[in-house]
């Protein structure tokens, strides 16, 4: 098997491992905006949530129902900061998935690069074998015209 051969089944190989890598970053990205997309609606929900503790306010109202409009709004609060803590756990899943498809893919090229030059090298150790060849039977003809003239 050439060189060339060879090179190019490690260069599949890597390529599949790079369109992997592909697909987990893709998968890694859907998830982070995924989460974004929770967070902006707990953000909206506790937005609309304290508008309504203010109309209510300004009706009237009495203190335990006061505290416990507080008491939820503090577990908002929390629900905001949890999903926060997702959002930027998702965020350097993301960025991991990232670097390691980068890096693939960089491999990848390269490998394609050195299987190119390894096609080139052969096909000029071809041509110039081809051209050996040529020049031998040239050389054998001129013989042979040289011997059948004299």
């Amino acid at each position: 098997m050439k060189r060339s051969q060879r090179l190019q089944t490690i260069v599949e190989l890597h390529a599949l491992q790079e369109k992997e890598a592909l697909q987990l970053m893709g998968r890694c990205q859907q998830q982070l905006q995924e989460q974004q997309k929770q967070l902006e609606h707990l953000k909206v929900y506790r937005q609309e949530y304290l508008a309504k503790l203010a109309d209510r306010q300004q009706l009237g109202m009495n203190v335990s129902q006061l505290l416990e409009f507080r008491a939820f709004a503090e577990k908002l609060d929390k629900a905001i900061e949890g999903q926060r803590q997702a959002v930027l756990m998702q965020e350097r899943e993301f960025h991991r998935a990232q670097a390691k498809w980068e890096e693939s893919h960089q491999r990848t090229k390269s490998l394609e690069k050195l299987s190119e030059i390894a096609v080139a090298e052969e096909l000029k150790l071809e041509n110039k074998r081809e051209q050996h060849e040529q020049d031998a039977r040239a050389a054998r003809s001129a013989r042979k015209d040289g011997a059948n003239n004299a």
